[in-house]
């Protein structure tokens, strides 16, 4: 049974057809977060910090590092800030040590600089991931040594360098030649994991049975282990948790056995922006990935937190509960269910522990449950009657 080893210092993460769900954790990425590129452009890496813990804390088993930032008043003091072979290495060797003095789970190194990947597997601890190898020559040539060399297992992408095919067929023949080719310099099936690349059904509707079908291939055919970006198949489209949850679940049925994706809850508010974002991406209007949630938040015909926040305490007092004019609205919006709230699991997660559990991959429901007790406040969340549901029993 294929069995893709990873460790840290500390600990191990199986990738397999018959281990649960392996979630690698996407949020450690400066690409097209450009108030974290500006943090690391002045050495601050508190937002690193804070996203390894949170979504160790969520879920994740293992988390991807991705040191592609642009560092614009860098880049006019010095050109060679300009070039992703100067500034990535550097950058990587730094997030990864970090990172690994905060968090004790493996990590993925995430890169198409070759420097960075070297870099990152030097300051790794372990057996990290290596992100990624695609069906290129050149890149084959490049990336397949350091695999070999440093005896660690790579992510394979399903392109080539004719693009990505429309067609599943041609993004099976190349992961077969990315396996074939690896097989040359003596790297096992086991340690590929192949990612068939999602494509948005909101452009093509066959997008998800094409993945479902491919997995299944490549788990039969080739012996290897899959992964992908999940949020793609949603991409400009509203809701986008809902189709990401049912498709993350319908996946791992299939046999995918790992995703790359955020474990950590969207805060409810910002979570109403980026739907109606998604509504406006599907009439064809383009809305960049990193715009300003909150500035949009009144274009859009939201509240703001703070108006929302005054909404509630109006409703309190009139319930007769006065509010004191002094608290923090910042500490007072969470109470009332306004506002981010940290450390809780995202949908797409439970939707996985959830597939896991039924599918006898967490046969005890230790994950779920653990996602779980949180929310449930020690009672179980909700109401119960004698039979655990609420109501009367029914026959099966």
């Amino acid at each position: 049974m294929t069995r893709t080893v990873l460790e840290s210092k500390t600990k191990t993460v199986v990738i397999g057809f018959d281990e649960p769900f392996c979630i690698i954790g996407e949020r450690i990425n400066p690409t097209g977060r450009k108030a974290l590129a500006a943090q690391l452009e002045m050495d601050d890496f508190s937002t690193v910090e804070k996203d390894a813990l949170e979504q160790v804390a969520c879920g994740a088993q293992v988390l991807d590092i991705n040191a592609g930032a642009v560092f614009s008043n860098k880049m006019a003091e010095d050109p060679r800030y300009a070039d992703n072979n100067f500034v990535e290495p550097p950058l990587m060797r730094q997030m990864i040590e970090l990172v690994q003095t905060v968090v004790d789970v493996p990590l993925s190194i995430d890169s198409s600089v070759p420097g960075a990947l070297m870099a990152g597997l030097e300051a790794a601890e372990g057996r990290p991931l290596l992100n990624s190898v695609t069906g290129e020559e050149e890149r084959m040539e490049l990336v397949l040594p350091l695999v070999k060399k440093y005896n660690v297992p790579v992510v394979a992408i399903s392109n080539d360098d004719t693009g990505i095919s429309e067609d599943p067929d041609v993004r099976f023949a190349v992961a077969k030649k990315i396996v074939e080719r690896a097989a040359d310099f003596g790297i096992p099936a086991h340690d590929i994991v192949v990612d068939p690349l999602v494509m948005p059904v909101g452009a093509m509707a066959t997008a998800g049975r094409q993945v479902f079908t491919l997995v299944r291939r490549l788990r039969e055919e080739l012996g290897v282990n899959t992964t992908c970006g999940a949020s793609n198949i949603s991409f400009g489209l509203p809701n986008r948790h809902g189709i990401n949850n049912a498709f993350l679940a319908m996946a791992a049925s299939h046999g995918m056995t790992s995703a790359i994706m955020n474990p950590v809850a969207m805060p409810k508010t910002m979570k109403n922006v980026e739907d109606r974002l998604g509504e406006l991406r599907a009439l064809g209007i383009e809305v960049p990935e990193d715009a300003n949630f909150a500035a949009l938040r009144p274009l859009l015909g939201m509240a703001s937190d703070a108006e929302l926040i005054a909404e509630r305490v109006a409703r309190l007092a009139a319930a007769g509960i006065m509010v004191p004019d002094g608290i923090d609205p910042a500490k007072l919006g969470p109470l009332l269910g306004i506002g981010p709230k940290t450390g809780v699991a995202s949908e797409e997660t439970l939707s996985i522990r959830a597939a896991d559990f039924l599918n006898s991959h967490d046969p005890s429901g230790t994950n779920w449950i653990r996602l779980n007790r949180p929310a449930a406040g020690g009672s179980g969340g909700g109401r119960r009657g004698r039979d655990g549901g609420g109501g009367r029993r029914r026959r099966a």
